[in-house]
């Protein structure tokens, strides 16, 4: 089976800092009432650079097994 990865956003972890946001090279990730929300699902191509630079651990990418 392959593999997929989804990302993961831990709304209590997440202070709304936004350099997740800002690190994204597709900006489908926004800052709405204070959290991080992922704006456009299909335009994420789950590259980790918002996992890498949060310091919260408040988003992360996951492995599923389709």
């Amino acid at each position: 089976m392959v593999g997929r990865k989804i990302l993961v956003i831990e709304d209590k972890w997440c202070k709304g800092c936004g350099i997740c946001a800002a690190f994204c090279p597709k900006q489908v990730l926004e800052i709405k009432k204070e959290k991080v929300r992922l704006k456009d699902p299909e335009g994420c191509i789950r590259c980790g650079q918002c996992e890498l630079r949060c310091p919260d651990y408040a988003i992360y990418l996951v492995n599923v097994e389709e």
